[in-house]
């Protein structure tokens, strides 16, 4: 405990939370718990490396893949904290998404073959670029089990599109976007015939067919445009992860492959398996594709089209200078452009070996045609040794590599060892290796893949935790790793379970790149970013039903959501009549979401403020539906309630009235009244600090203040009801009013106070 003292005076404060380091106590205090706890000096300097005090932000969010959860995981860096899941290929209640109507027409955008597709296993994010930097804007992930691409707005951090390739049959290597986001790459992982007819094993070499599509993204739409994107048709190789070229080598894109023996495996057929014959060879291909001239031929009509997808075929493609292929380590695994777009580095898990080739040397070799021959499809060969500028011996399984913010340095995965090799690509040179818990696949620096790398941090996503963790049965949460790589040795930080599906790859961008909103506009559909034709006002709430010639009934609800109630409250409908509910959020205040559930009819919608959501289904039963707020949006969130009334066909309502369980009297409307006045005093001194001060200048608080000020209102028309009412002396209904009254005064209240606090925690001036 040599340097204990030393590292409790710079440290106590941090971990402890105290103002003042160095006490005695303080230390006590520290050392006592590192030694009940089994603590090193180290563990504690880790642990400083990573804390966030309450209230603070992270530097870096992450967005990684969910893999078999069909989703996207977001955290931040450098604690580790799980901010959000967002829903993407599979269904995610909390976000209604794939409840609402409008999240369900984005699934239905996302069908395969004419079949719902309510999963996805996602893959390769990819953050949207201007001149090779993370704009923030957009991120794109593919599903690998359906050859999808989604579109997810980090304005709001929903998914607006999907778009099926109608041309692959897998799709492991995507999503990969260009350096302007002109396009975003994904590859096909098994080969298969584009055609959607049954073709026989037997025609493998001949009919079926690997590829990688170019999606056209237009930028200020925020959206795929599939009709004027295309696929470079390729060998039936497996292609495999892809990068697009930077600065001098933009225009083309690297796709790796394996299997390029084109073996077919099957033990059913008396052949041996296809792990057998998948890495026989000591060599595979890495594919260069001038996408820039292929985007040139299909425009001139150079290509075909199939099952509505265009693609340039391969003997165009050679033809015309578009493929090229040249051998790479067998079973590769990653291919990575550095950030000036000189070189390309390429490893492959059954070779211990890195290779870096270099951009101008294959260029030089197509200039030159020097090929060392064509493959069975006639696509040119360039020569390994005409274009590789170092190959680096790293270790065993070697997988993906992440560039530093330093010249020339890396950091690649091996899966074998489990470790991560920091390496010198222009020199050749291994520097330093950290073990990985355990068998490491991909590994993500910080804005590692775009023209400016940050360093600092690494995370090391591995696919094994085994004794991480405590054990919660024989499925295990995945593993990803903080390792901080600002100095000459790595330097493991923190374990971070993931329990969500296997995360494949991330991105990291600087937190402060992220614009997201806090609230829509007013009656906002947040799947097609315009405003909702269902949206409603307060007061303008309706509900009407119309039947067409046939007997065919729908009843419609245009309604409204607020601290504390939904409007309507009572839902009248008749058996088998098609019901559709548009609710809108009238909040205004940051973080007030309300949620709406429904007994028995698989309804779960979320309404972030000033969203609009929608509900359709067929009320094929009679009986009494409960729904509800979801949210703990108020002090009254459980009196957030209504009925759904379906009736009987035929049913002939009896008239009677409400019998209240409790009959009030002027005694308890002027004690209420007094509660009123008394709150309303406490009001008006919050709104004195308030309007004395800046708030104009933050806009939490005037979303703040926008929300009390139309509770405010809402208590007036509540004050003016309960004051008719006592003028007629229905004390019932006089001191129900004032109680109406009140709570929309204690809701306002509850905003002012928030708008004061914040004001007061954030600097605000006082205006002279």
């Amino acid at each position: 405990m040599k340097n204990v003292r030393k590292t409790l005076s710079l440290l106590v404060g941090a971990v402890l939370g105290t103002a003042i380091v160095g006490g005695a106590l303080a230390q006590g205090q520290l050392e006592k718990v590192m030694k009940d706890r089994g603590l090193t000096e180290k563990d504690i300097l880790a642990a400083a490396k990573t804390y966030t005090p309450t209230g603070g932000r992270d530097e870096y969010i992450v967005f990684s893949s969910g893999g078999q959860s069909g989703q996207l995981i977001v955290y931040g860096i450098p604690s580790m904290r799980i901010l959000k899941y967002v829903g993407v290929f599979t269904p995610e209640p909390w976000q209604g998404y794939g409840f609402d109507d409008e999240s369900k027409a984005v699934f239905a955008q996302g069908k395969v073959r004419g079949k719902d597709i309510l999963y996805g296993d996602t893959h390769h994010p990819a953050i949207s670029e201007t001149n090779g930097e993370y704009n923030g804007r957009w991120l794109f992930i593919n599903d690998k089990a359906n050859p999808r691409v989604a579109v997810i707005d980090l304005h709001d951090f929903e998914t607006k599109q999907m778009v099926v390739n109608p041309l692959f049959k897998s799709q492991h290597g995507g999503a990969f976007v260009t350096e302007n986001t002109e396009y975003v790459i994904t590859a096909a992982q098994y080969a298969a015939p584009f055609e959607n007819d049954f073709v026989p094993l037997e025609e493998f070499n001949d009919k079926y067919r690997g590829g990688i599509t170019y999606w056209k993204f237009n930028n200020e739409k925020g959206r795929i445009e599939p009709e004027n994107s295309f696929t470079v048709e390729a060998p039936p190789y497996s292609q495999d992860l892809s990068d697009a070229g930077k600065g001098p080598s933009h225009g083309w894109s690297f796709t790796n492959s394996f299997c390029s023996e084109r073996y077919v495996g099957g033990i059913e057929r008396g052949r041996p398996p296809f792990e057998a014959g998948c890495s026989a060879k000591d060599t595979d291909f890495l594919h260069i594709v001038n996408w820039k001239k292929a985007a040139e031929l299909i425009a001139a009509g150079k290509g075909k089209e199939m099952n509505g997808g265009r693609f340039l075929p391969m003997d165009v493609a050679a033809k015309e200078g578009v493929l090229f292929l040249v051998p790479e380590v067998k079973s590769p695994h990653g291919v990575d452009v550095s950030p000036d777009g000189k070189f390309i580095i390429v490893s492959g898990k059954l070779d211990t070996h890195a290779t870096v080739y270099s951009f101008d040397k294959m260029m030089q070799a197509i200039a030159d045609k020097k090929y060392e021959g064509k493959d069975p499809y006639g696509i040119p060969i360039l020569n390994l040794n005409d274009t590789v500028h170092k190959q680096v011996e790293l270790g065993l399984g070697p997988l993906h590599t992440q560039y530093d913010s330093k010249e020339c340095i890396v950091y690649t995965s091996l899966y074998v060892d489990s470790m991560v090799a920091k390496w010198n690509y222009c020199e050749g040179k291994v520097l330093d290796k950290v073990s990985i818990h355990y068998n490491i696949g991909h590994l993500m620096s910080m804005e590692g893949d775009s023209v400016s790398p940050d360093g600092k941090y690494l995370v090391a996503l591995n696919k094994l935790a085994i004794d991480r963790f405590n054990p919660v049965g024989p499925l295990h949460p995945q593993n990803h790793q903080l390792i901080d790589i600002s100095g000459d040795k790595m330097e493991l930080l923190y374990d971070m379970p993931l329990p969500l599906g296997e995360p494949h790859y991330a991105v990291a961008i600087k937190a402060d790149k992220l614009k997201p909103v806090v609230r829509y506009k007013s009656g906002w559909d947040s799947r097609s970013d315009k405003r909702s034709p269902h949206k409603t006002r307060a007061g303008r709430e309706k509900v009407e039903r119309n039947c067409d010639a046939d007997g065919n009934c729908t009843t419609e609800v245009w309604g409204t959501v607020i601290r504390s109630h939904i409007t309507p409250e009572i839902i009248e409908v008749q058996q088998g009549d098609t019901v559709k509910i548009h609710l809108t959020n009238l909040e205004r205040a940051q973080d007030e979401v309300h949620g709406f559930a429904m007994y028995g009819q698989n309804v779960q919608l979320s309404m972030e403020p000033g969203k609009t959501a929608s509900t359709t289904f067929v009320a094929d039963q009679e009986g009494v539906f409960p729904y509800y707020c979801t949210e703990f949006c108020s002090a009254l969130h459980l009196e957030m309630q209504g009925y759904l009334l379906v009736q009987p066909k035929g049913y002939k309502a009896t008239k009677t009235s409400m019998v209240e369980g409790q009959a009030y009297t002027k005694t308890d409307y002027d004690k209420q009244v007094k509660t009123n006045v008394e709150t309303q005093a406490v009001i008006d001194s919050v709104v004195a600090y308030i309007t004395s001060h800046n708030y104009q200048d933050f806009p939490t608080v005037v979303g703040l203040v926008e929300d009390a000020t139309d509770q405010l209102g809402r208590a007036k028309g509540a004050k003016d009801k309960s004051e008719a009412a006592a003028g007629k002396k229905d004390w019932q209904n006089a001191m129900l009013w004032a109680n109406q009254w009140w709570q929309y005064q204690v809701k306002a209240a509850d905003l002012g106070l928030r708008a004061k606090t914040f004001l007061e925690e954030n600097g605000a001036k006082k205006i002279k």
